[in-house]
């Protein structure tokens, strides 16, 4: 409303409405309002009853190196190109293991840059990953193996071979499972240049 001076007399006038592009001028903006983000506080991890670890390898093979599968030597022609015994067996379980505690690779916890590891057994790799295993309170609850190789026919020493890894792993006999497959001729492997290795392991708490 305006009040308007006519004659002496004074007249009140509706104001002319304020056009949409000039809304802004006509009131007052609302104030304006902050808002702060607050981050939320970490939660610690949860002990989980169980943790499952998946492990894989693969090494080229070679004349002039020896086969050692699960810590057991292999009479064959040619072995694993690798910078410590080249086990395709104990590095795939380590791994398997380091999975399931979510931790770093053999490769990063034993590189092969280090002159340390050069032409070192691999049961020191597998014996770390199981020390690292028991600190954090974890058990072995069973681990299946399955070693992948064209030639030479691994029949005959599979018993050998998880005996040796059972006593690696400080596990009873009965959760420890072993299998040993041929490639059908396929790929590297089927082509006997590699040898190639799978594994999964289930890990228990202990509490």
């Amino acid at each position: 409303m305006l009040l308007h001076r006519t004659n002496g007399v004074n007249q009140v006038r509706q104001a002319a409405p304020c056009h949409r592009f000039h809304l802004a001028h006509c009131r007052a903006p609302p104030a304006r309002q902050r808002t702060v983000m607050h981050a939320a506080a970490p939660t610690a991890p949860p002990s989980l009853p169980v943790r499952i670890g998946h492990g894989f390898d693969l090494h080229r093979l070679a004349e002039g190196y020896k086969l050692i599968i699960g810590g057991i030597d292999i009479p064959h022609t040619k072995g694993c190109e690798a910078h410590s015994d080249g086990d395709v067996l104990l590095h795939t379980v380590t791994d398997a293991v380091l999975g399931a505690l979510n931790l770093p690779d053999i490769g990063q916890l034993f590189p092969d840059s280090d002159p340390k590891w050069k032409g070192a057994r691999s049961d020191i790799f597998l014996k770390e990953a199981v020390r690292l295993m028991e600190e954090r309170g974890y058990t072995l609850g069973n681990i299946d193996c399955t070693i992948i190789a064209q030639r030479p026919k691994l029949s005959p020493h599979k018993e050998a071979i998880r005996k040796n890894l059972c006593a690696l792993l400080n596990a009873h006999d009965s959760v420890v499972n072993l299998k040993a497959k041929t490639h059908e001729k396929v790929d590297s492997i089927g082509e006997e240049r590699s040898i190639g290795c799978q594994a999964v392991v289930l890990l228990l708490r202990k509490d």
